[in-house]
Parts: structure tokens; C-alpha cells; sequence
């Protein structure tokens, strides 16, 4: 029913669709948002305790010899039962594995990220039902804590200096190795504007990053993953620092957020 609905909104949207274009309107995949494009996936390297790796699916190699904050641009795969798997670069042995079912419509996103036991990798895996208004101009957002040292977080995407003692987390209660919203839940959308990003240790007000302002455009895709902090505070509680993929189209840009 929902991919009904969205392909009769496409039909009667493709004149607004086309005036966007010329607009110069939003990147977004028209098959994506309406449910009828192949699944899409992209890889991020977020454990700073291995080298450089490759990213396989299926046992074919799709990204190469990539280094500690690396996002991979998206890329299709099939709407089939699909082993995904990172290794040391070079290395046919997985170093982690993670087995979906890729659904038409979906964005996925693999993340090397540091073990439960805090030196081996994991391969954790988000599924973006990508459930965007096929008119919508809002920006997306979604966080994912790959802070093993900051096992719980809550994310404030506010105002700059915004105060956030009365409010509740726009992403509230990430779990090390999670997202929020969660795996197979849509992002949250925001209107486009001047931010800033709060982290906190979850049910807390007690900060422990807070970014400089930046500009969320309209259309824009996030994915807010926070990191251990390097060096010495890659294992010090709460030593956190935020990366940020931003998607447009299938192509994908990752900066550091500087923090406050």
C-alpha cells in the first residue's frame, strides 16, 4: 500500500518534480523514494584500531583499501539474501561478517566498528527504509554510537547554545554499536538551517561534545556517527569525537565535526 500511494504522489508530482530539477532541487533517487530502485549500500570504516580494509559482498570486493573514517560512496546490490563482510586490506578471512535481506527501496550501511570486547571488529549494519515525501525538502538525519567508550549516548541537534535542560534528545538512546533511530526505522527529518550538535551520555544533560555551529542544507542526508576520540582518548570514558556522512545522491563526502 505505502509503494501504491507513493507511485500515484510520483505521477502527480512529476511537474514539481521537474521544476525542482531545473532549481536546482534535492539529489534524491526517485526510484529510492518510491520504492522500486535496487537496494543501495555504503561502507564506513569507524574502528581506529585497525589498519586500512576492504569491504566485500556476497565474497566480491566492493571498496578497497580504505582507511580509519572512510565512507564509501552508495552503491547497488541485490534484493537477495546478502553476506556482507570487512577485512584487512588484501586479506581474503573476514575480520566480521553480517547477513540481510536487501529489500528494493532500502539504504544500508555497513560500519566496521571496534568489537564488544574492545579490540576485535564488528560489522554493524543499518537498514534505511528511506520513507522520504517524494515532495519533502527536509534534511535527514540519523545517528549511530561507535564510541565503545561512550557506551549510551542521547544527540541534541539544536540551535547553536540552545538550552537543552528542559527538552529531550532529538535521537535519544543510542547503544554502542546502534543507531537512532533505529535499524529499519526511517531518519528523522529537520528543516533546513544553522545547528549545532549536542552528544551526551544517555538520560543526562551532562555534555561530553558539543560542535561548533554548522549549516544543515535542505535535502541533505546525515548519518551522525560518533567515534572514539584519538590517541589516549580513543580508551578514556566519554573522549568522543562526531563524524558526519553526507550523501547526495550516490555520492558521499565525511568531515569531522570541529568541536565547541
Amino acid at each position: 500500500m505505502k509503494i501504491q500511494i507513493r507511485k500515484i504522489a510520483a505521477v502527480l508530482a512529476l511537474g514539481s518534480l521537474a521544476v525542482l530539477a531545473g532549481c536546482g532541487g534535492g539529489s534524491d533517487d526517485i526510484g529510492q523514494i518510491i520504492g522500486t530502485s535496487s537496494p543501495q549500500y555504503r561502507t564506513v570504516h569507524a574502528n581506529p584500531f585497525i589498519s586500512n580494509v576492504d569491504f566485500a559482498v556476497n565474497g566480491t570486493v566492493k571498496v578497497t583499501n580504505v582507511g580509519f573514517k572512510n565512507v564509501s560512496n552508495y552503491f547497488g546490490i541485490d534484493s537477495t539474501a546478502t553476506k556482507a563482510t570487512v577485512s584487512n586490506s588484501g586479506s581474503t578471512t573476514p575480520l566480521a561478517s553480517a547477513n540481510f535481506s536487501p529489500v528494493n527501496g532500502h539504504r544500508y550501511t555497513g560500519l566496521a566498528i571496534v568489537g564488544a570486547n574492545g579490540s576485535a571488529t564488528s560489522l554493524a549494519l543499518i537498514d534505511d527504509p528511506y520513507n522520504k515525501s517524494i515532495l519533502s525538502d527536509k534534511a535527514r538525519v540519523r545517528t549511530f554510537n561507535a564510541s565503545y567508550n561512550a557506551p549510551n549516548v542521547d544527540v541534541y541537534v539544536t540551535a547553536p547554545n540552545a538550552d537543552i535542560s528542559t527538552t529531550g534528545p532529538t535521537m535519544g538512546g543510542a547503544a554502542y554499536g546502534a543507531a537512532s533511530p533505529v535499524s529499519t526505522q526511517d531518519s528523522i527529518y529537520v528543516d533546513g538551517g544553522t545547528y549545532q550538535i549536542r552528544v551526551t551520555t544517555a538520560g543526562t544533560k551532562t555534555v561530553i561534545f558539543a560542535s561548533q555551529p554548522f549549516n544543515l542544507a535542505n535535502n541533505a542526508d546525515w548519518l551522525i556517527t560518533t567515534l572514539p576520540a584519538g590517541g589516549v582518548g580513543a580508551v578514556t570514558p566519554n573522549a568522543i569525537r562526531v563524524l558526519v556522512a553526507q550523501a547526495n545522491g550516490a555520492s558521499q563526502t565525511a568531515s569531522e565535526l570541529p568541536a565547541q
